[in-house]
């Protein structure tokens, strides 16, 4: 596949084009007690990409909705007491099979997860990890990034998770056989046994070496600035076939991969999309901060995760 093509394929833009043809998740949407929430289940329902249920105090939804101006009542309400057990509800209703897919509306991400994690059924042999898909104009390609939400200060088995969970949003986007080049991040490109980054990262690739690893292409420790930009890596005299060119960047742990993720979008004027992997339905993870566009583009990732599952070209 020629790079045009790839870069094509991968475009976070291009991702509504290319679901069109799927059907929309039934999603179970929790806590949209906020006029942005019930805006951004609107545009997503227009878009043909879910089918929601919205789950949480029906005043407050319903006073929600006529803030935005918007007719919910073709949608199923399921009203609960407070945010926890609309969280508990939804989790469980996915759990179950009546909901493919859950979505954040105005509830803390923590409370959210903290529900999707209560619920065993669904529980991958994974733990859970948030990854974005993003675009910027002074990269030359599309590029994941993880983990900006979940994991505060992974250790090598949590990052194990992590690049597991990245290759399947990969192959789900990909959908063909190429292999995802990984960096995984460090401040420095040479193994520091002070800097405990730099040795996880020259583990997992002797770990990819091993067969430990769902196949790709993974080098690391590398610094920012040689994994994306392959002058800088051929000025340190880096011999690498990700270095200039990755696909994925594991982070070093939440609060580099947050800042990180902030800076592409609110400097860099990145497209950009997000989603919570490793469990059993994707979870749609959106910021208060985020535009709507953003959020349009998190639901058609999840559509095409939720479609890879069927698939079973992902587990």
């Amino acid at each position: 596949m020629s790079p045009e093509t790839k870069a094509a394929k991968l475009s976070v833009e291009r991702t509504l084009d290319s679901v069109k043809e799927m059907p929309p998740l039934k999603t179970g949407v929790i806590h949209p007690v906020k006029d942005y929430a019930i805006q951004a289940v609107k545009e997503a329902v227009d878009e043909g990409l879910i089918l929601p249920t919205l789950i949480g105090p029906k005043a407050r939804i319903v006073a929600a909705a006529n803030a935005a101006g918007v007719d919910i009542t073709p949608w199923p309400l399921i009203d609960t007491e407070h945010s926890h057990e609309a969280a508990a509800k939804g989790c469980e209703m996915a759990g179950n099979g009546e909901l493919q897919a859950v979505m954040k509306g105005a509830i803390h991400s923590d409370e959210l997860l903290s529900a999707v994690i209560r619920q065993r059924k669904l529980h991958t042999e994974r733990r859970l990890s948030h990854i974005y898909t993003m675009e910027v104009k002074t990269y030359h390609k599309p590029f994941m990034m993880t983990d900006a939400a979940i994991n505060i200060n992974p250790d090598l088995t949590a990052k194990v998770d992590m690049v597991e969970n990245a290759i399947s949003l990969w192959r789900a986007i990909a959908n063909d056989d190429e292999l995802a080049k990984i960096a995984v991040l460090a401040a420095v490109e040479t193994v520091n046994p002070q800097m405990q980054a730099t040795i996880d990262a020259a583990s997992l690739c002797k770990m990819m070496d091993r067969g430990q690893l769902s196949k790709a292409i993974i080098d690391g420790p590398l610094a920012f600035d040689n994994a994306i930009n392959r002058q800088a890596a051929e000025q340190k005299g880096i011999v690498s076939d990700v270095a200039g060119d990755p696909d994925i960047l594991i982070a070093p742990n939440l609060e580099s991969a947050n800042i990180m993720g902030k800076q592409f979008t609110f400097i860099s004027d990145a497209i950009a999309a997000g989603i919570v992997m490793g469990a059993r339905v994707p979870v749609i993870l959106t910021s208060r901060a985020d535009s709507l566009r953003t959020r349009l583009l998190s639901c058609a990732l999840a559509v095409k995760v939720a479609s890879a599952r069927q698939q079973g070209r992902i587990k």
